[in-house]
């Protein structure tokens, strides 16, 4: 696979599954998720008050391409504030194709995969075009945890998220819901 394949060679259903787990407003925003951010500092405060509960990702796919190309992975918030101005001008400067384009063939998928053609050979032996859905919603799982939730290291909470790729894809009608049963009932290969 060549290492900058435009996203309109890529499989609809793939490019449907990575927008539905990872930025499902991907196409409407201006590069950040205000609703989420805002979620996300609530979320942050009552962790803060309380002492504990779970915090909630807010980054968009620009915000991610952003990170993996310019920033580390540290968790500031001198980080995040720059995350957030990297991911406007980088709105500015690149289409919704080119920005897509960056993240399938650029980010870490665990298991030594960078993008999504490596990731299709490494957990598959197969081409992009060769994928079942079941195949495609996996992979579009994988940004979350590459590494803890691949399914050759943890199998379980692999499949787990796989289901809740294809539960997003039915939800914004990308799937019917006899494909969403049949991918759910299909085992984990």
């Amino acid at each position: 696979m060549p290492p900058h394949l435009p996203n309109r060679l890529l499989p609809r259903q793939l490019l449907n599954a990575f927008i539905s787990a990872e930025d499902k407003t991907f196409y409407e925003h201006g590069g950040l998720d205000w609703q989420g951010i805002a979620n996300a500092v609530v979320r942050e405060i009552q962790i803060k008050i309380r002492g504990k509960g779970q915090k909630v990702g807010a980054s968009t796919i620009t915000q991610q391409v952003a990170r993996g190309f310019f920033l580390s992975n540290e968790k500031t918030y001198i980080r995040k504030i720059k995350e957030i101005f990297l991911a406007l001008k980088i709105e500015k400067t690149l289409n919704k194709e080119e920005i897509l384009t960056l993240y399938l063939n650029r980010s870490f998928l665990g298991n030594r995969a960078y993008g999504v053609g490596a990731a299709a050979q490494v957990y598959y032996g197969k081409n992009l075009h060769e994928l079942t859905l079941p195949e495609i919603a996996m992979i579009a799982g994988l940004p979350q945890a590459p590494s803890a939730a691949n399914p050759i290291r943890n199998p379980a909470r692999a499949m787990a998220r796989r289901n809740w790729v294809l539960s997003r894809m039915l939800e914004k009608n990308n799937i019917t819901q006899a494909q969403y049963q049949e991918a759910i009932d299909t085992p984990i290969s």
